[in-house]
């Protein structure tokens, strides 16, 4: 998108602070045009004034359903802004909130879904690799591993998902570069007649550095974000930049784990029978 954005002006200047600078304008211009959206659809203007999200486009998820803002024009639909705060208090026959109460027949919890808590939590249990030593323990100051994939001291253990991997709109499409790099891990692995795949220490710190490097482009980004889970809670910090996906984007990403397979050294891993 940026590189469209830079020929379309004519521009040959791809330094970072150029790229950091045309990465605004088309923030701007993007969101520019959904709350132009919100003007165009909700009909009441002060509801339509309030629902104007003022914050750049990745800090929050989008909305996913086309006729959300048509339900603010429906007679039965009231938005409460609450300024952040929240709402005070349930009562028998309805919602606190600015002090007012509002009386409603049902009430519908969207609670959401639990993200960015440690895996143990969410999984329900806990790898033990080599010399007993737990994944939570190893991961207890940031996700560590190579590509991803590979943990140091897990041996025959991969991992799939965005973190320290790229992060694609279409979910099933990394999940499917993996599984081919996986699956070329192990035929690898079984061609030269070797039972264990271990990833060394070097190789894990690499891509660590690697991934904090390439979070910092995007630092001042996450920064100026109203707070979330994407900044942890407006909360930076070197784990945050560790337990990211890679800065580079997901194009930079397949092409690097392609060449790391094109090399056929495996480089970075231990192999023994």
């Amino acid at each position: 998108n940026l590189l469209f954005i830079a020929s379309k002006e004519g521009n040959q200047d791809l330094s970072p602070a150029k790229l950091q600078e045309l990465a605004e304008l088309a923030d701007y211009q993007k969101m520019e045009s959904v709350r132009e959206r919100v003007d165009d659809v909700v009909k009441d203007k002060a509801t339509a004034e309030a629902l104007k999200p003022w914050y750049r486009q990745f800090c929050k998820r989008p909305c996913f359903h086309d006729q959300y803002l048509d339900a603010y024009n429906r007679a039965n639909v009231t938005l409460v802004d609450t300024d952040g705060q929240g709402v005070e208090a349930i009562t028998e026959t309805g919602v606190v909130a600015n002090g007012r109460t509002y009386e409603v027949d049902c009430l519908i919890f969207a609670t959401g879904f639990e993200v960015g808590t440690e895996y143990t939590r969410r999984s329900g249990y806990d790898v033990t690799g080599r010399d007993g030593r737990k994944l939570s323990d190893h991961w207890a100051d940031g996700f560590r591993s190579l590509f991803g994939m590979y943990v140091h001291g897990f041996p025959n253990m991969f991992v799939m998902g965005t973190t320290q991997a790229g992060f694609t709109a279409n979910y099933p499409h990394l999940l499917e570069e993996q599984a081919n790099h996986i699956g070329y891990t192990i035929s690898e692995a079984d061609k030269r007649q070797a039972h264990t795949v271990e990833l060394n220490e070097a190789a894990e710190q690499g891509w660590v550095d690697e991934i904090i490097e390439k979070a910092m482009l995007r630092e001042n980004f996450f920064e100026e974000c109203t707070p979330g889970y994407y900044n942890n809670e407006g909360k930076l910090s070197e784990r945050a930049k560790q337990n990211t996906s890679y800065g580079g984007g997901s194009d930079a990403y397949f092409a690097i784990i392609k060449k790391w397979r094109e090399a056929g050294t495996l480089d970075g891993l231990n192999l023994s029978a």
